[in-house]
């Protein structure tokens, strides 16, 4: 057996295994540990070929695990490849046509709305075929380089040898699968962030609290991993910082992050945001930031395992948490003070749907609201709008 059949039995062996219920990232990872037989080169072959099958969505759910994977290898390709070289002749000929040649040229005349069947569930922005041809896409890699580091971190890149772009002052841009740590110092010199991730601080920048003798509070909600934390305290240190989860797992990671960011200035919370009797220490923040758990939809071209696992029904289910969350912390929003909502879906009720039911019950003025696209940048695509408490 050719070491390509083999490559295509190992991923369709690791398939067959896979039930979606942890991030596909993990689960390989612990596979491959398990079975020290596969070489550098081959985990990689091995993973793209899963990563491949799993970029169709929900199309083609009746044919073979073996001609799903193909199918997915040759519509993610745009170069010509060994593997599509000894199983799949004529179609290594034509990677080099344009997406929607290719979708036609399948053994299956596939559609991208079979791809991604919730068109009627997206946002009025979204281009349609746009995002939907952004799942064949590996985004890249993207670097946010903290205030004071930024000459450190290219030079050490380039020496290095490490391919970056500058998309734009603190942005860079890389392959994804660029090996950086080791190379520079995570957390303390530069931040892995997104794209749109890094774009939402541009509302932090023109915010005007009104305070005096003393530093304006500021609510992290629902921290996650604290990148947008991290992102405001670079745009403005000057701030009294809470952040909270619900996971004290969560809150232990960041504490260690943040020491490596050298902010020591904070406090921190474990709180479910969904328990109306849990408060916070105090109720007249200046900012409350709330990147409010979702479907993630805006970033399965990254964890495309989700794409394919996906039940509709979750939408409905994270837009009532959206709305029990924002309807806990929005009263310890001072009278004049901002609410940012942000969520990483394209899905209109978890986006302007919620934002309409916050106008509508805390009678909050809308200031901005915008949908970050991702799909065209190799980035993720992010939602989020400013909202300000009257007086």
């Amino acid at each position: 057996m050719s070491r390509y059949h083999s490559y295509l039995n190992s991923a369709i062996e690791i398939l067959n295994q896979y039930r979606g219920e942890e991030p596909f990232a993990s689960f390989i990872r612990k596979y491959f540990s398990a079975n020290k037989k596969y070489g550098s080169k081959d985990r990689k072959q091995i993973a793209h070929l899963c990563y491949c099958y799993f970029r169709l969505g929900k199309a083609l759910p009746d044919i073979t695990l073996e001609e799903r994977i193909l199918t997915g290898l040759f519509l993610c390709s745009t170069e010509p490849n060994e593997i599509l070289f000894q199983l799949k002749l004529e179609w290594n000929k034509q990677v080099q046509l344009s997406l929607g040649k290719k979708l036609l040229i399948t053994d299956y005349s596939l559609l991208l709305s079979e791809v991604f069947p919730w068109k009627e569930e997206l946002g009025n922005e979204i281009a349609y075929e746009k995002f939907c041809e952004s799942f064949f896409i590996q985004p890249d890699l993207f670097l946010r380089l903290r205030p004071g580091h930024e000459n450190t971190v290219k030079e050490k890149l380039s020496i290095a040898e490490i391919d970056f772009k500058e998309i734009n002052p603190p942005c860079l841009s890389l392959p994804n699968a660029s090996k950086i740590e080791g190379i520079i110092e995570l957390d303390k010199e530069a931040v892995i962030q997104d794209y749109s991730s890094q774009q939402t601080g541009e509302v932090f920048k023109d915010l005007k609290f009104r305070t005096s003798n003393r530093k304006p509070e500021v609510w992290d909600c629902c921290t996650g991993s604290g990148g947008k934390s991290l992102l405001l305290y670079d745009i403005n240190p000057d701030i009294d910082l809470t952040v909270s989860d619900r996971r004290e797992s969560i809150i232990v990671n960041l504490k260690k992050r943040f020491a490596k960011a050298g902010i020591t200035n904070y406090k921190s919370l474990v709180i479910d945001l969904t328990n109306i009797n849990i408060k916070p220490q105090t109720s007249n923040f200046e900012l409350i930031l709330c990147d409010a758990p979702c479907t993630g939809s805006g970033t399965w071209s990254r964890t495309p395992e989700q794409l394919y696992y996906f039940d509709e029904k979750k939408i409905d289910e994270y837009a009532s948490l959206q709305k029990k969350i924002v309807s806990n912390v929005i009263p310890h929003l001072k009278p004049g003070g901002y609410f940012i909502y942000i969520t990483c879906s394209v899905f209109k009720k978890e986006n302007d749907e919620v934002v309409e039911f916050i106008k509508q019950k805390f009678n909050l003025e809308l200031i901005e609201m915008k949908l970050l696209e991702g799909y065209d940048k190799r980035a993720d695509t992010m939602f989020e709008t400013l909202m300000k408490k009257t007086l």
